[in-house]
């Protein structure tokens, strides 16, 4: 068996498509109407019960899961989606002890994202700073073998 996505549950597929595709800059890759095909395995479906064939007891905004995401400059994203306003946000930029910086927000349908900066920024960032690889390592929880990759 092989994975192959993750399809959200939405109430109104032409509002989920835009955020998406404008805030989180996904691309459309195939529009069937009621279900929409992003990349990297995301997928957006409207009228689940009818492709169900049966009534579903939907519960948006029931945080119990998220879809988590990774920018290369998290200051200049968020920065970005407080300008649009309307984007309610969980919690602005937090830094985790490994040393990456994230924030939460809701989709259209209360879905939690995080948006978090790449640990390749992360693990550069250290070792900028003149941190040796296995101080990263420690600080980080990446394997020294990977953090050589990154060098």
């Amino acid at each position: 068996m092989e994975f192959k996505g993750t399809l959200l549950v939405v109430e109104d597929i032409e509002k989920a498509k835009v955020f998406y595709r404008d805030v989180l800059d996904q691309k459309v890759t195939i529009d069937l109407g009621d279900h929409v095909a992003l990349e990297n395995g995301l997928a957006l479906q409207a009228n689940y019960a009818q492709v169900v064939g049966q009534p579903m007891n939907t519960v948006y905004g029931a945080n119990n899961f998220q879809i988590y995401f990774e920018v290369q400059d998290i200051v200049k994203y968020v920065n970005r989606i407080k300008e649009d306003g309307s984007i309610h946000f969980v919690h602005d930029v937090r830094a985790y002890p490994w040393g990456q910086q994230a924030f939460r927000i809701c989709d259209t349908d209360k879905n939690v994202i995080e948006i978090a900066e790449d640990m390749n920024v992360v693990i550069k960032r250290y070792l900028d700073k003149g941190l040796s690889v296995e101080e990263v390592s420690e600080k980080t929880m990446y394997p020294v073998e990977y953090i050589k990759t990154i060098m």
